[in-house]
C-alpha cells in the first residue's frame, strides 16, 4: 500500500500517519517529492489489508500495491533516484560510462586500457577479479591482486573502479578496492549475496540473471533495498533466447519498462549483450536514445589476446569513436556524456 498525502499536509499529519502505520507493526518508506509526500507501507499483507488510513487528517488517498516489490517501485518514490558513487552520479542528465577489460590480466594491461577510456571520457574502470565462466577450465581471474591492480591503475587515472563480487564472503575484501560492488547475471538470485549486499555501504550495480523477467529482477533488486541499501543501479546486459548469432538478445526495451515501473537508475551492457564487437557501437547508441543513464562496455588495448571476451571488446580506437557518437545522441536528449 501507499498512502499519498494531500499537498496541505502538515508535519504532524505526517507524523500521526507514520505512527499510526508503525503501531499495526507495519514499516514506513517516505518518499518526498516536489509535489507530493508518499508514505510506502511494508509488511504482513493481512495487516496492511485491515488498515484504514483514507479518513485521517491530511490523507488524499491509499492505493493498493500488486507488484511483490514495494521499495524498487515508482509507485513507492516516483521521483527518479540519483546513485552518487563518491561524487559521480549514476541517473539524471549525464549518461556515465563504465569501461574496461573483461578481466584484470596485468598491470600494463589495465594500465593501457584506462589511459584509452579515461582519454575517451569514462569515469569508472571496470575490470574482472573474480570471473565465474561456464567453463571450469577457463581463466578465473587474479582475485585480490587484480582488485589491487584495479585501485591503484583507477587512482593513477582519477577513475571510480566497479567489479564484481560473487561471494558474500568477499564482501569486505572487494569493497576494500571497490566503489560499486557488481552483481554478475549468474548471480542475480543468490538471495544470501543479496541480503548481504542489503547491508553494504556500496553501491550496487544488479545485472539482469541471464533468463530472468523484468519481474524477477526488480524483486532481485527489493532484496537489495529491503535489507537497508538504496543505492542499486539495474543494468540489462541481455538475456536467452533461441537466437545463436548473437551471444545474449539485448533487450533494450527494458530501459523503457524499469523507467515506468521503478525509479531506478539503469544501465546497459553492449558487449555481453551482443558478445560482438561489431555490435557494441549501434547498440551503445541505440540504448542512450532509448533513454538509458548510463554504459557498461568492454575495451582492451589489444583484444586479439585477451584471456576472455575478446571478440567483444572494443580496441581504444573504436571506444573513441562510440564515445564521439554518443555524445552527438546525447545532445539530442537534452542529456551529457
Amino acid at each position: 500500500m501507499i498512502i499519498v498525502m494531500s499537498p496541505n499536509a502538515t508535519k504532524e499529519n505526517l507524523e500521526k500517519v507514520v505512527k499510526k502505520v508503525e503501531a499495526a507493526g507495519l514499516r514506513t518508506h517516505i518518499s518526498e517529492g516536489e509535489e507530493v509526500t508518499i508514505v510506502g507501507v511494508i509488511g504482513d499483507k493481512k495487516k496492511i489489508a485491515n488498515l484504514e488510513m483514507n479518513m485521517m487528517d491530511g490523507v488524499e488517498k491509499t492505493v493498493r500495491i500488486t507488484e511483490k516489490y514495494k521499495l524498487v517501485s515508482r509507485n513507492f518514490h516516483p521521483e527518479d533516484t540519483i546513485v552518487d558513487v563518491d561524487g559521480v552520479k549514476v541517473g539524471g542528465k549525464q549518461i556515465v560510462v563504465m569501461a574496461g577489460p573483461c578481466s584484470v590480466e596485468s598491470v600494463e594491461q589495465l594500465r593501457e586500457a584506462a589511459k584509452a577510456v579515461k582519454a575517451g571520457g569514462a569515469q569508472f574502470l571496470r575490470g574482472g577479479a573474480f570471473k565465474p565462466r561456464t567453463s571450469p577450465y577457463d581463466f578465473q581471474g587474479l582475485a585480490e591482486d587484480g582488485l589491487k591492480m584495479l585501485r591503484q591503475v583507477a587512482d593513477e587515472e582519477g577513475l571510480k573502479v566497479v567489479t564484481e563480487i560473487v561471494d558474500k564472503d568477499d564482501m569486505e575484501l572487494v569493497g576494500k578496492y571497490a566503489d560499486i560492488y557488481q552483481v554478475g547475471a549468474r548471480n542475480m538470485q543468490n538471495f544470501q549475496l543479496l541480503k548481504a549486499l542489503g547491508k553494504a555501504d556500496k553501491p550496487v550495480m544488479l545485472k539482469r540473471g541471464l533468463s530472468a523477467t523484468i519481474s524477477e529482477w526488480l524483486n532481485a533488486a527489493e532484496y537489495i533495498m529491503a535489507g537497508g541499501n538504496e543505492r542499486v543501479i539495474l543494468c540489462e546486459r541481455g538475456i536467452r533466447t533461441y537466437e545463436t548469432f548473437t551471444r545474449n538478445t539485448l533487450d533494450l526495451s527494458a530501459v523503457a519498462a524499469v523507467k515506468e515501473l521503478s525509479h531506478l537508475p539503469i544501465i546497459v551492457d553492449p558487449s555481453h549483450g551482443t558478445g560482438r564487437w561489431q555490435m557494441v557501437q549501434p547498440m551503445a547508441r541505440a540504448a542512450v536514445a532509448a533513454g538509458c543513464d548510463g554504459l557498461i562496455i568492454e575495451v582492451h588495448p589489444h583484444p586479439e589476446v585477451a584471456l576472455s571476451d575478446g571478440d567483444q571488446s572494443l580496441t581504444p580506437k573504436n571506444f573513441n569513436r562510440l564515445m564521439e557518437d554518443l555524445g552527438k545522441i546525447a545532445a539530442v536528449m537534452e542529456r551529457t556524456v
